[in-house]
């Protein structure tokens, strides 16, 4: 029983810091954005051609961001399979920092447009986003107009970096260790190396190896991230040590939910970021949305998968298969499956149940509508966009329509065995207040709850301070707990302030045979809060 509670706290382990939800302004979706960029250079399509042939090179040009202009910025294509010669419209970088080293835009030092390549409805990314962002840390993401030397160049979707500003905002700096997923697909793998590793995850056997599939973004960190792979790989127990396990069952509950296989559930594990944050945990970040929605098909097994097999696409992909450690090393804890298992029933309430994804993907297309209508480099049609929600796009690529893939999807994992079973139900959630004329002062959190549907283990996750992880104590039913009568249904637990804290903020873990559920469900981001002061009020 000890070993199972520091199992759970392992997993529930909360990061010090909140999610920071305020918009600015250049990234508000309500709103089109406009960049004008200049360049001397009447070729600057060739020129930028030749820079992106010939490494990471920027031309120089000057730049006006909604009315505010910027010299000595430097731009270059973006993107390695996605960048085409010659094409009208490749994704953009912008360096506004390119000479002067403090130039920005409302604190942004560069600006990443992508040109949606593979996505005929424009809203993938900024539809993907969005919702992730009620889960786990994920850019920002909107529109943006684009212009070069007076000409319209195109609608883009303008993608928050990742880069230190959003390091600092989300995680309370940005000196930790910093690893950019990014798989080399063009060279064979160093001698030694195992083949078809990517961004896996798996243990490699020497530092050659982990060089070919990522970037280290930080100054020093190759062994941090060696031993995050050796713990997850080879004493999976241990990894909740270097891992925030549960900002990982997130981001792969949401891509095996949203069929976004361009990320680690798919077959080149990339498009994702490690940060280890004050406390020495690994969190993943998600990035390059554009081929979410099954727009890329290959889970890494076999050939792309048709469209009936995105829509059923198993739950537990991947969960017997060693070569996803993250996966199938993680799951192979029942607690974690268990936890993997009720953030994707969570999402699908918050967005997929009553199509809540689709009415937000057509406010998206009427709000771009007519900035799509007059980019004349556009990739697809106004018939593909008109349809690209409901029917397949493309010959080729056979790009599902989201409600295409969705609807039947969130169907078929409505009725899945492993998701229709009953979860325990919470409700009732109060802490105890000084009684009315009396004396007596409030002096601990006397926390309670109803707890329905056979729960067999409850926990009350807590913490005094925003800064810190949270603790946790286990709630009881047996009338010696603040919790009523035995087996009345209503637990209870006593939580005693500590270092001077009158103010806590807590959220509740419910377990039974089948499933757990968490109170709030959005617990990283939305817990309970209760103070002596109000207490005893």
């Amino acid at each position: 029983m000890k070993r199972s509670i520091l199992i759970l706290f392992s997993l529930f382990y909360l990061s010090s810091f909140s999610p920071v939800l305020a918009q600015d302004d250049f990234y508000d979706v309500n709103t089109i954005q406009e960049i004008k960029i200049t360049f001397d250079q009447e070729n600057w399509r060739y020129v930028l051609d030749s820079l992106r042939f010939n490494g990471e090179g920027l031309l120089l040009g000057s730049i006006e961001i909604n009315g505010q202009k910027f010299n000595d910025i430097g731009v270059r294509y973006r993107g390695s399979r996605s960048f085409q010669p010659g094409n009208k419209r490749n994704s953009l970088y912008i360096k506004l920092n390119f000479i002067d080293k403090e130039q920005n835009y409302q604190g942004q030092q560069t600006v990443k447009l992508s040109s949606a390549l593979r996505d005929p409805s424009m809203v993938r990314e900024v539809l993907g986003y969005e919702i992730a962002r009620n889960y786990m840390v994920a850019p920002r993401a909107n529109y943006t107009r684009v212009i070069v030397n007076g000409e319209y160049y195109g609608l883009f979707v303008n993608v928050e970096p990742i880069d230190d500003a959003f390091l600092a905002k989300h995680f309370g700096n940005s000196k930790g260790t910093f690893v950019q997923c990014a798989p080399n697909l063009v060279e064979e793998e160093p001698q030694g190396c195992k083949s078809d590793v990517f961004g896996s995850l798996q243990y490699d056997n020497s530092a050659k190896c982990y060089l070919h599939n990522f970037v280290l973004l930080s100054e020093s960190g190759w062994d941090d991230l060696i031993e995050l792979t050796y713990l997850l790989n080879q004493n999976p127990d241990e990894a909740s040590r270097v891992l925030d396990v549960d900002r990982a069952l997130w981001m792969l509950a949401y891509n095996n939910l949203l069929v976004n296989l361009s990320s680690y559930t798919g077959r080149y594990s990339e498009n994702y970021y490690l940060y280890k944050d004050n406390q020495g945990h690994f969190a993943p970040i998600l990035y390059d949305l554009n081929l979410c929605f099954g727009s890329y098909k290959n889970t890494g097994v076999g050939s792309d998968l048709k469209l009936k097999e995105l829509q059923e696409m198993d739950p537990l992909l991947h969960i017997d298969n060693p070569a996803k450690p993250l996966i199938s090393r993680l799951l192979s804890n029942e607690e974690y499956k268990k936890a993997y298992l009720a953030h994707m029933r969570t999402m699908i309430n918050d967005f997929f149940r009553r199509g809540q994804y689709a009415q937000r993907a057509k406010e998206l297309q009427g709000l771009i509508r007519k900035a799509f209508e007059e980019d004349s480099n556009r990739y697809y049609s106004m018939e593909d966009f008109d349809a690209s929600l409901t029917e397949t796009i493309g010959k080729r690529s056979r790009i599902p329509g989201l409600q295409e893939l969705m609807g039947p999807r969130t169907e078929y994992l409505k009725e899945h065995p492993l998701l229709s079973v009953v979860p325990p139900e919470v409700s009732d959630v109060t802490v105890t207040r000084r009684e009315r004329f009396s004396s007596e002062k409030v002096t601990d959190f006397k926390i309670q709850a109803r707890i329905d549907k056979f729960p067999k283990k409850v926990m009350v996750y807590y913490r005094f301070d925003p800064s810190m992880p949270f603790s946790t104590v286990e709630m009881r039913d047996d009338g010696q707990h603040h919790d009523g009568e035995a087996e009345d249904g209503v637990f209870g637990a006593v939580v005693k302030p500590g270092n001077g804290g009158n103010t806590v903020e807590y959220f509740i873990y419910a377990e039974n045979a089948k499933a757990v559920a968490f109170d709030p469900p959005r617990y990283m981001y939305e817990q309970y809060t209760a103070s002596l002061e109000d207490l005893n009020n």
